[in-house]
């Protein structure tokens, strides 16, 4: 155990390590739901070392485990063969560039059967709920505060934050309330919110199944 310890903390392993420890609380945080493994951006460059079709995160969390435990077993196996001094230390480089070698491509391997999992579709946009219908979920609905329920094609229900200017309740004469039936007709990037009209679907003309 104290040679595992000291070869963890060791170089080159430290450098994998401190790596690992910041994947290991990320993906923590991913289960508590306070981080999102779609998180971060960098497709193309991922896609240039050919471990594209998966997210970064994943690609680089599997690197980091690959790059940790290779260089780890190298240490712990050839470390003690060589004395201290400049021996060691080129012991060291060699086995840093020989494990993120390794790590390079076992990754490139590991993420083929993993890119059936993620699917190279756009995920779903607010933009998309903009012409829907919603079901008001608040006893009130003014220009600073209000959330609606709204369902997507697929069938998924949201609970979307929701405005109406007094303009528009003032010229409808209809305030919404909780229950009401609204039309989601704009969304405002900047607050993360969408504007809401009443809406009678017995004003709707398209057709309804019924």
């Amino acid at each position: 155990m104290g040679a595992f310890l000291a070869a963890a903390a060791g170089f080159p392993t430290v450098l994998f390590s401190s790596a690992l420890a910041v994947v290991v609380v990320f993906w923590l945080l991913t289960a508590l739901g306070a981080a999102d493994h779609h998180g971060f951006h960098g497709h193309q460059h991922v896609d240039a070392w050919g471990m594209g079709g998966v997210p970064l995160t994943v690609a680089f969390s599997l690197l980091t485990a690959v790059g940790w435990f290779v260089s780890l077993s190298a240490t712990v196996l050839l470390d003690p063969l060589l004395p201290s001094g400049p021996a060691r230390m080129a012991l060291g480089l060699a086995v840093l560039a020989g494990a993120a070698l390794v790590a390079w491509w076992a990754t490139r391997l590991l993420v083929r059967p993993l890119r059936r999992l993620f699917p190279d579709t756009p995920g779903p946009s607010r933009q998309d709920f903009v012409g829907l219908v919603c079901t008001v979920r608040t006893g009130r609905v003014d220009d600073g505060f209000g959330q609606a329920e709204v369902r997507a094609a697929d069938g998924s229900s949201a609970v979307v934050q929701v405005r109406q200017t007094g303009e528009d309740a003032r010229r409808t004469g209809d305030a919404l309330t909780s229950g009401s039936t609204a039309l989601l007709y704009a969304y405002d990037e900047a607050g993360e919110f969408f504007w809401v009209a009443p809406y009678d679907s017995a004003l709707d003309p398209r057709p309804h199944s019924g």
